[in-house]
Parts: structure tokens; C-alpha cells; sequence
């Protein structure tokens, strides 16, 4: 029923048929976020003047315009239909109230699930950087957010502590994700609090990995009953651990003619641990000649056993590509963010939904630069990020301006 006051439109187009988001149209068609709104329960039962497939642009959108009001983020999604219509047409963007509650009603659940259906590894059979003896090289690792200032999002998220039992002045989320070391996609993500490790975090991630994947991870990671699932999964593993007393005690098994070693993997309590079937890794020791007096010494565990497949000294090299999953959080955090930027929303469903629309917003624009970078022939890694969200701003805005 209409409201009271309520006229009809000139044209029975709505705002839904007129946001033009360039290429994040093209890497999250609209067909396929009606989907997901709809497979989530999110469908609005009437006619609103801004429905949830805008809003769930709208989300995407304000990872591109992090400094943007929301009036601003808006006119930037609507300012491609006026561009096509040669600016005889125009839209005005409902009122900054309006905008919020259309985010409340929303939710973080379509972003999240959009990310989930959308995200995927991007390199290609011959895309540089993605491949070690024909697996696809990924990595595992966590970051935090800081969050606005807010007494739900700090009851929610919690907040790190710093010197003298004080604690930090915002909120703060984590994020763990798994990205292509090659192409810096980031293919599965979790979002918890600030009190929940990343090593409690993986779990969830461990059904995004399969059979062909190399899985890369730092020391911190390492748990018997972790590695456990994840080789359970079929991909492999190539993790570095601690080299101290409380790091793992493998067992030796057997030398490899590349210096390094086959051992047995078993917890020795409790004792039902030592009962279970012990784990075959392969251990990699080595330090790098740096010029220290006392280099540091790394060892990585592998199931990768074969030394005539890839040999210890490949294995130490590919280990670098953790890396690259660092200069992921970069471009999330300092690129597209903004540098100390805190988060805008106030409730932790917001937040939620506003961390999944950066995910989602960096898995369209790493699309790009992985699309570009094929085109010419070049490493996706030689693509500057920095010059990427311009570009992409500038197909939301003005569509038109630019061929296929």
C-alpha cells in the first residue's frame, strides 16, 4: 500500500536499474546478488527507494569511498546514469537516515554470502607467480581493524591491551583470510573478534582449500590437531614452526640427498595422542647468509616429500611468497581503507557488513589488475594497486568514458 503523499514515478525504472557500478557489475552481476539477497531472506516484501540489491552495492561502494559521506558514496553509484543520459537526467539521493536504515535492514549476511559465492583463485595456467611444481600457491594469515568507539562494538569485538594494564582506543576486529600468493585474490575470509585467535579462526577456512593447493603459513599457526585437518583436506602444506623448546619434536625417519629430512609428527601427550598414527612430514632447516654474525635459523614442515619433485632449496624459496599476503593486508588497510582510518559503522552488524563489502571490493579490483595484467602479458604483481581503485572509481562514475 502507498504511503501517504507517495506519487508515481515518471518512469517505472527503479534505483536498482540505475546504479551503475562499472566493474563491480561485472565481477557481482546483478543477477546473481538478487540471488543471494534472496537465498539469505533479505528480499524486500515491498516497493523501497532503496532496495537491498542497491544497498549491498552501496556496501561495496563505501570501500571505494572510505572518506565519503553517505550522500557521497551514493551520488558517485548514480552519477553513470546521468552521464549516459547526456546529464538531462538526475537522481537525488535520499537522506543520510534513510541510507542508514536501509544498511541496518541489509545486514553483513548477503555481503558475506556474496563474497562466499563470488570469491575464487584467479591465476591462470600460464599467470606468472601462481604455480610450484604445479600447485597453486596460496596463503593463510590474520589482520585486525580498528572499529568506531562504540560500547556494542567493544562488547562485541573487544580491544587489544597496551602498556600499564590500559587498553587500546578502539575496538578492533580480526580478519583471517586465504589469498593467491600470485595474483593477491583473496578467495575465503573469516571475520571474528578481537579475542579470537587466527589459529581458532582458520578452521573454518580449511573447506576452501583442495587437492593442487600449496597452503603457506607463518609459525604462529602450527598445532598438531590443526595440520592434522588440513592435510586432511588434500592440499599441501609447506608451514614454517618454532625452533625453540616449545615448537614440535619431530621424529627423524630418513635423510633426502637435498639436505633435507623425512620424520614422524605425533603429539607425545596425551596418551591417546601417542597412539594415533603419526604424521610423515618433510623438514627443511636452513638459515639465509645475510651478513649477521648469528643468522636466524628457519625450519619448514612440508608434505611435500619428494625431493625430485621440489627440492629443499625451491621449498625455502617458495616459502618467501608468504609475503605476499602481507601486501594484501596493505592494500586492504593503507590503499583502499585510507591509512588510520577507523571504521565508520557503529553497531557490529554493520561493521561486519562493511568488512565484507573491502573483501568484496578487493576481490573485483584484483580481478582487474589479474584481467590487465593477462592482456599484456605482464606479472599481476607488476600492476600497481595504488593506481587500481582510481581507475576503478572512475568506471563507477563515468562508465561510458571508457571502451570494453
Amino acid at each position: 500500500m502507498p504511503r501517504a503523499g507517495w506519487k508515481k514515478p515518471e518512469s517505472d525504472r527503479r534505483l536498482s536499474d540505475l546504479v551503475s557500478v562499472g566493474v563491480l557489475t561485472r565481477v557481482f552481476p546483478p543477477v546473481l546478488v538478487d540471488e543471494v539477497i534472496a537465498q539469505v531472506g533479505r528480499t524486500e516484501r515491498r516497493h523501497r527507494s532503496l532496495p537491498a540489491r542497491v544497498m549491498a552495492y552501496f556496501s561495496i561502494g563505501m570501500a571505494l569511498y572510505s572518506e565519503g559521506s553517505y550522500e557521497d558514496v551514493l551520488v558517485q553509484l548514480t552519477d553513470g546514469l546521468s552521464w549516459a543520459s547526456g546529464w538531462q537526467e538526475a537522481y537525488s539521493p535520499p537522506s543520510k537516515s534513510a541510507i542508514f536504515q536501509a544498511r541496518v535492514r541489509l545486514g553483513s549476511e548477503p555481503l558475506a554470502a556474496l563474497f562466499e559465492r563470488v570469491a575464487r583463485p584467479i591465476g591462470g595456467e600460464a599467470t606468472p607467480g601462481v604455480w610450484l611444481a604445479g600447485r597453486r600457491l596460496v596463503a593463510v594469515d590474520g589482520t585486525c581493524l580498528d572499529v568506531a568507539d562504540t560500547t556494542g562494538n567493544a562488547e562485541f569485538f573487544g580491544r587489544p591491551g597496551v602498556n600499564k594494564g590500559e587498553q587500546a582506543a578502539f575496538p578492533q576486529a580480526r580478519v583471517v583470510a586465504l589469498a593467491e600468493c600470485g595474483t593477491h585474490a583473496v578467495f575465503a575470509a573469516q571475520v571474528g573478534a578481537y579475542t579470537q585467535s587466527e589459529a581458532t579462526l582458520i578452521g573454518s577456512l580449511l573447506d576452501r582449500l583442495e587437492p593442487g593447493m600449496l597452503l603457506l603459513a607463518d609459525r604462529g599457526f602450527f598445532s598438531y590437531a590443526l595440520w592434522r585437518k588440513a592435510i586432511a583436506t588434500g592440499a599441501d602444506l609447506l608451514w614454517r614452526v618454532r625452533t625453540d623448546k616449545a615448537g614440535p619434536q619431530p621424529t627423524h625417519v630418513q635423510d633426502l640427498e637435498d639436505g633435507s629430512w623425512l620424520a614422524h609428527l605425533r603429539r607425545s601427550t596425551p596418551a591417546a595422542a601417542r597412539r594415533e598414527e603419526p604424521m610423515l612430514v618433510r623438514v627443511i632447516d636452513y638459515s639465509i647468509d645475510d651478513g649477521r654474525e648469528n643468522p636466524t635459523t628457519y625450519r619448514l614442515f612440508s608434505t611435500v616429500l619428494d625431493p625430485a619433485e621440489v627440492s629443499a632449496v625451491d621449498l625455502a624459496a617458495a616459502y618467501t611468497q608468504r609475503w605476499e599476503i602481507e601486501l594484501v593486508f596493505d592494500e586492504l588497510k593503507t590503499h583502499q581503507r585510507g591509512p588510520r582510518t577507523v571504521l565508520r559503522s557503529k553497531s557490529p552488524d554493520l561493521v561486519l557488513q562493511e568488512i565484507w563489502g573491502h573483501l568484496c571490493c578487493h576481490y573485483a579490483i584484483r580481478t582487474l589488475m589479474a584481467e590487465a595484467a593477462h592482456h599484456f602479458g605482464h606479472d599481476p604483481d607488476r600492476v600497481s594497486f595504488v593506481a587500481a581503485p582510481r581507475i576503478t572509481r572512475q568506471t563507477i562514475a563515468h562508465p561510458g568514458a571508457f571502451s570494453p
